[in-house]
């Protein structure tokens, strides 16, 4: 699992806590995708594991740390989702709760840890409730969770809450340069695309992902003075909702542009895309595609046995309504 330099400091703060026992026994670690939040809750598993930490660290020798880095530590665990469902059901709750209150089997601390909790049910949220209410004694449960509002408020209430937030882009800018040298326009792209999270950038920035998002910006210029359709293999796949991401951004630029605010654009990289979208609409018709393309994109992720390719197809005909040349303004 891979450590990044932004995440000594919360680390060292996390651990601070639990040196001086004023530490929460249940941690929600809201974060975006790509910083990192699991190998900080990883980092942080090992050192209460650990039977004798040196100082910040675990010492990487003792019978603590040998199973985690086994990943066969019987009183750590981790509770998500079956594969290929999307739910985290009751019944597995109830069982890892029910070991938690039996007496630790290498005698020290107990671990959970939800990669995603916003996979609860209700009921296993309810469930897991009762646990945090009355947690067992050196038990400690840590969440994490992309929005925090897909959470039970009565559940988030039982936590304390720990923002990771992306570094300043300069010092983003300057690790990606480390990871992967490219010119710094391309970089900053990679990076506001991907919301600021390192990480999730140098993801991005990986040649098949970034020729897909190269792809979508070339096409989109042909589409925009001939058919919309011609948009479609560039939308339509499994991968959907972020090149719908990638799309809405150069809307959102567009609008930028308007409104003499191009320092700020997400594709700087791309200012011809950008420039053609913000002179062949208006405000209200950019904003109208962008609301339009989002709801498109939160139906695709949530709502089961849709269509893809003709719901993108139906979007992409009432854009191109859109896209006529009376909603220039």
């Amino acid at each position: 699992m891979n450590w990044y330099p932004w995440l000594n400091q919360p680390y060292r703060q996390i651990i601070a806590r639990h040196q001086s026992g004023q530490a929460h026994h249940a941690l929600l670690v809201q974060a975006i995708a790509g910083m990192g939040d699991d190998a900080l809750i990883w980092g942080v598993s090992r050192w209460l594991m650990c039977l004798q930490p040196e100082g910040l660290k675990s010492c990487g020798h003792c019978h603590g740390c040998q199973l985690m880095q086994a990943h066969t530590h019987p009183d750590w665990y981790r509770l998500e989702a079956e594969k290929g469902k999307s739910s985290l059901g009751i019944d597995a709750v109830r069982d890892v709760t029910e070991k938690l209150y039996h007496f630790a089997q290498q005698g020290g601390a107990k671990i959970v840890w939800l990669p995603d909790a916003a996979q609860l049910t209700e009921a296993a949220a309810n469930a897991l409730l009762k646990t945090l209410e009355e947690p067992p004694a050196n038990c400690w449960f840590f969440l994490s969770v992309r929005e925090s509002s897909r959470l039970l408020p009565t559940l988030r209430s039982r936590c304390m809450t720990w923002h990771l937030s992306p570094p300043e882009e300069a010092h983003s800018l300057q690790w990606l340069q480390k990871q992967q040298p490219q010119p710094e326009e391309k970089l900053r792209a990679a990076l506001r695309l991907s919301n600021g999270a390192p990480a999730a950038a140098l993801t991005l920035l990986q040649p098949e992902r970034w020729q897909a998002r190269e792809t979508l910006c070339e096409t989109l210029i042909k589409a925009l003075n001939g058919d919309v359709l011609q948009l479609l293999p560039a939308l339509n796949s499994e991968d959907v909702a972020v090149r719908l991401s990638w799309l809405i951004s150069l809307l959102v630029d567009a609008m930028k542009v308007q409104q003499d605010a191009s320092q700020w654009l997400s594709n700087g990289d791309h200012p011809d895309v950008v420039t053609q979208l913000a002179q062949r609409m208006n405000s209200s018709a950019l904003n109208s595609s962008a609301q339009q393309w989002m709801q498109c994109r939160e139906q695709l992720l949530h709502v089961a046995a849709l269509n893809r390719e003709l719901m993108l197809t139906d979007r992409l005909l009432a854009w191109g309504r859109l896209l006529a040349p009376a909603t220039v303004g």
